[in-house]
């Protein structure tokens, strides 16, 4: 077998630059082999034209070859169950160590475990890295001990604790190019069983931070950084978007508020699947069929409904104004389970991350931490008003309006605010 290597596990970090677990990995005493697995367990959930899937593939296919032109070595692309390719790997190399950088969404800790305790089972070492995030789940608590539920106080101590380490907000220096000299070839997307999605995944932008806090709620100006799904991939680091925008207290506000909704994930693994306050599980939710069908289409009558709707399907991507609005829509208006949006919303976004998907929606519903209170109903006709009322969002996606061709609306505002509130005071009894 061959010399000692290192392996570096590409996950949620699909960048060479300011890369926690692969600098360490570089950093250290053997050649470097850097691997990435599309994992079964995942992807065969997902259509194979899943534009998230296209992607991952561009982002490991540029990845290899600025390995290979620009230090012989290559990105080892794998595709099966974590735990077989692992077995393969061990049998194929000589491996001394593995780096990862952390992830904190269940199925990750129970994958990672379990390659954890296969690896060391083989005197492998393993060292896992914090990357995604700038505080883990235990780094910002209460003066007790226990996890904050509540965002601003959480907020307050993340700033707190910021300001104190401010070496963290800086990108790491390069590591030593110590790669494994070896020339891989990128398997085509059609080789692995994907099919190239039409939806592209729009470059991240920070022209628009500086206005941001003034701008960010109109949906049609696209003054947004589409920053998600980079974050969710690791295309860019945290500490890389921190450093070009942390003098924008709204925008970093943003970033905290996904670093909330991480920990509550964390300290709080029973949200996945039910209400934060399970006081709200005795609500009766209708969960009409056919009405979701009209909101999942965006057929509801409420136009800056229907075009939200409509922009996530075709582009992968909603207005986050947008996005408060249809999963209030969802959850008051037609009091269908905020689960069924948010596994919709799952399917569709290009930025999914399912602590913040999940925390949004318990937030929309209610149902959360630190959520909107359940009276509080969304106009839609008001928030079109407010936000777009020169109709050049709607227009955009709903054409049709002001047309015999668009629907009447599906309920009446009134009357399904009413039955709302009903419906969860009910529920609180």
């Amino acid at each position: 077998m061959t010399d000692k290597i290192t392996i570096h596990w590409f996950r949620r970090d699909l960048r060479l630059k300011d890369n926690t677990a692969l600098n360490a990995a570089l950093n250290g005493p053997h050649p470097v082999l850097p691997i990435f697995i599309f994992d079964r367990h995942i992807t065969d959930e997902l259509q194979a034209d899943d534009a998230r899937i296209t992607f991952i593939h561009q982002q490991v296919t540029t990845i290899n070859v600025q390995l290979n032109s620009q230090y012989h070595n290559g990105l080892k692309v794998l595709q099966g169950q974590p735990l077989e390719e692992w077995q393969k790997l061990i049998h194929s190399y000589n491996i001394a160590e593995v780096h990862f950088n952390r992830d904190y969404e269940p199925y990750a800790l129970e994958r990672d475990e379990a390659v954890t305790k296969l690896l060391e089972s083989h005197g492998i070492r393993v060292v896992t890295h914090k990357d995604q995030v700038v505080f883990e789940a235990h780094e910002v608590l209460k003066k007790d001990g226990s996890p904050y539920t509540i965002y601003t106080p959480y907020k307050k101590q993340w700033i707190s604790r910021f300001n104190d380490l401010p070496s963290i907000n800086r990108p790491q220096a390069d590591a030593p190019a110590n790669y494994f000299q070896i020339q891989i070839h990128t398997p085509h997307i059609e080789e692995l069983g994907f099919k190239h999605s039409p939806i592209a995944v729009p470059a991240w932008n920070f022209n628009h931070v500086e206005q941001y806090e003034h701008k960010r709620d109109i949906p049609h100006l696209n003054h947004t950084s589409h920053l998600g799904p980079h974050l969710r991939f690791g295309t860019i680091s945290i500490r890389e978007v921190i450093a070009k925008t942390c003098y924008s207290e709204v925008f970093l506000s943003e970033l905290i508020w996904r670093e909330f909704f991480m920990q509550i994930m964390v300290h709080f693994p029973q949200v996945i699947a039910h209400n934060f306050k399970r006081k709200y599980d005795a609500i009766i939710w209708q969960n009409n069929s056919k009405q979701f069908e009209r909101w999942c289409q965006g057929q509801t009558g409420y136009p800056i409904v229907d075009a939200g709707m409509r922009e996530l399907v075709q582009t992968g991507f909603m207005h986050n104004r947008v996005r408060m609005v249809c999963a209030s829509f969802l959850c008051k208006h037609l009091l269908i389970d905020w689960r069924w949006g948010e596994a919709f919303f799952a399917q569709h976004l290009l930025d999914f991350e399912l602590a913040s998907n999940n925390g949004n929606w318990q937030w929309a519903a209610g149902t959360g931490c630190d959520a909107a209170p359940y009276f509080r109903v969304f106009n839609p006709s008001e928030q079109q008003k407010k936000f777009d009322p020169e109709l050049k969002y709607i227009l955009k996606w709903v054409p049709e309006f002001g047309t015999m061709a668009y629907p009447q609306p599906m309920v009446e505002h009134k009357a399904a605010r009413l039955r709302a509130i009903e419906h969860y005071k009910m529920a609180l009894q």
